[in-house]
């Protein structure tokens, strides 16, 4: 369904009737990517699956910020009637955009799942990476992009099938989205000061073979968010539901009966 936000609407697939989870995916990837875990997570949580603004069929803008990602996700959840807090899973991008929306919206969030994804601003190198990169997919297509990303976001055991979908997926990613999304991570706020204030239930997961965000990140985070909990799953890149999707659904599943 779609759901209108400001300046445009977002696609959004609902499914289950109980407790309100919200999953946010990564870049350049859209909602899709948690296909393998929503069946059984509907059958006791109410899923929220929404493609990010400049992804899969949500509206396009030539200008993104994870703030304003992050108030999409509210508009959503207003669009929705979804007025109780939500467990937000957040991967990579999605992770961010997480943590944003934590830092504005806490009421509305009952607990955090953040998966292979980083808490600092970008280093003045990456600022430069990011704003080539999203000239490439202006100038020569998303393609340009993921080329440069389809090597390092799988763990060696990937179904070669699998990759291959998604690589089609992203390419498939509007050139104006994926541009609009790599300018807003390269100028991504650093939310060093908000993890130690972090008051909710959280939850890392990451992969163990990431070579996006490494594992020391991850522990990074476990001592500065309160109480927070990290697993690692073996054999696993940048993505576990679709990589390692029962074990990811099996840690996700424990953790938010534990809370």
């Amino acid at each position: 369904m779609y759901v209108p936000v400001r300046d445009g609407q977002l696609w959004c697939e609902v499914s289950g009737t109980g407790d309100p989870l919200l999953l946010v995916h990564g870049y350049p990837l859209t909602g899709a990517m948690w296909a393998e875990v929503t069946p059984r997570l509907s059958k006791s949580w109410r899923c929220i699956v929404p493609d990010l603004r400049g992804h899969g069929q949500s509206s396009v803008s030539d200008e993104m910020t994870m703030t304003r990602m992050a108030n999409d996700l509210a508009e959503l959840l207003d669009g929705l009637d979804e007025k109780r807090p939500v467990v937000l899973v957040g991967l990579s991008m999605g992770g961010i955009i997480a943590q944003d929306f934590y830092q504005q919206h806490r009421k509305r969030v009952r607990a955090l799942v953040l998966c292979d994804t980083r808490y600092q601003s970008e280093t003045p190198e990456g600022v430069t990476r990011r704003i080539k990169l999203a000239e490439a997919a202006l100038t020569q297509g998303s393609s340009a992009v993921v080329d440069t990303m389809i090597g390092p976001i799988f763990g060696e055991q990937i179904d070669p099938a699998v990759r291959q979908q998604w690589y089609e997926i992203m390419c498939r990613t509007s050139s104006i989205g994926v541009a609009a999304a790599s300018r807003g991570l390269a100028h991504r706020p650093d939310y060093s000061a908000l993890l130690p204030t972090i008051t909710v239930p959280t939850l890392l997961i990451y992969g163990e073979q990431d070579a996006i965000t490494p594992i020391s990140i991850a522990r990074e985070m476990e001592q500065k968010i309160p109480g927070a909990r990290l697993a690692i799953i073996p054999r696993c890149g940048h993505v576990p539901p679709l990589e390692r999707p029962d074990e990811f659904t099996t840690l996700l599943e424990t953790f938010i009966i534990s809370i």
